[in-house]
């Protein structure tokens, strides 16, 4: 409960925390918070640039399971943008579907939405 606590005090105007990612493969744990305010109709490069400007990033395809899970009711039921690119073809780029919780591809000049993350050290 006191890790909570220290969360919740280190939230800034309607950031919201989202839970706690486990890290793989030696990566130390760390826990997601959801920024406010979402972009629409925006591609890939677009997206990565506006979470930029608020001083975050968009989600990993972990991240968008995690607030799917978490803060589903935080987003419109339709798809957003991941940070990663596909493994063997980069010129798409994941994304969650958040009415159906489907993860797929698609181009990078593809008009979806974006929410931005960012993350605190879980230790």
């Amino acid at each position: 409960m006191g890790d909570y606590l220290r969360i919740q005090e280190m939230l800034k105007e309607g950031e919201s925390y989202a839970g706690l990612i486990l890290g793989k493969n030696g990566d130390a744990d760390y826990h997601l918070i959801l920024l406010p305010e979402e972009a629409s109709d925006v591609s890939w490069p677009a997206a990565r640039e506006w979470a930029l400007e608020r001083e975050g990033e968009l989600p990993t395809r972990r991240e968008l399971s995690l607030l799917f899970a978490n803060q589903r009711e935080g987003f419109d039921r339709v798809w957003y943008w991941s940070s990663e690119q596909h493994d063997t073809r980069p010129q798409l780029v994941w994304g969650q579907n958040f009415a159906s919780g489907i993860q797929t591809v698609y181009g990078r000049p593809f008009r979806g939405h974006a929410r931005a993350i960012r993350r605190i050290d879980g230790g």
